[in-house]
Formats: structure tokens, sequence, C-alpha cells
């Protein structure tokens, strides 16, 4: 067999072994949604303005945000994505409400 064929194979079943051995490490903790720990820096961008506009305890508007995010994450996350993803989420009543135009808050069920 071919050297290069061989390695690829044997690195699809590694792969395959380390993410069972992950998945039954998860199990053995009591984890059973499958979904590996977040960490800060897998959180998502709403994720992330949810926790600014947690700890500001107020409304703030998008370019604040931003900032924001800038600051705390070390990341710039595009202004019409977050404002299309905060205003998805405000219409199905999750976690966000809209104060005025492109200022977010959150709802007090959330805080």
């Amino acid at each position: 067999m071919n050297d290069g064929i061989r390695e690829l194979i044997l690195g699809i079943f590694e792969s395959s072994l380390e993410a069972q051995l992950r998945a039954v490490r998860r199990l053995r903790q009591g984890d059973s949604s499958g979904a590996p720990p977040r960490s800060r820096k897998g959180l998502s961008h709403v994720d992330m303005a949810f926790d600014i506009l947690k700890k500001a305890r107020a409304p703030l508007h998008v370019s604040e945000i931003l900032d924001r995010i800038r600051t705390q994450f070390g990341i710039a996350v595009d202004r019409e994505s977050l404002v299309s993803s905060l205003t998805k989420k405000v219409a199905r009543g999750d976690r966000f409400t809209r104060t005025e135009k492109n200022t977010f808050g959150l709802l007090e069920k959330a805080k």
C-alpha cells in the first residue's frame, strides 16, 4: 500500500478514535449535551453581546457594544452581522430587547 494512503487512513482512524474518547470522557463527567464546554474564546458574537449588556446593566447602542467586544474579547465583529443576529433574537423574544434604533438591552428575565 502506498505510504501516503496508509498515513491518510491512519490519520482518519486516529481522529475518529480521539472524538470517541472525548465523547466517553464527557459522559463520564455527566455532560449529556454532547457539546464540548464553551470557553470564553468559544463564545458566539451574540453571547459576547449578552455578556457586555449584562455587565453594562443598561441598553447600549451597537457601536458601544462593538467597542466593548473589541476591548474585552480582542476581536472585531461585523456590525451588520451583529445587528441582524440581535434583531432576530429580539423578534423571537430571546434575551434581547430593542429600546431604540440600533440600541439593544436585555429582557428582564434574561438579567
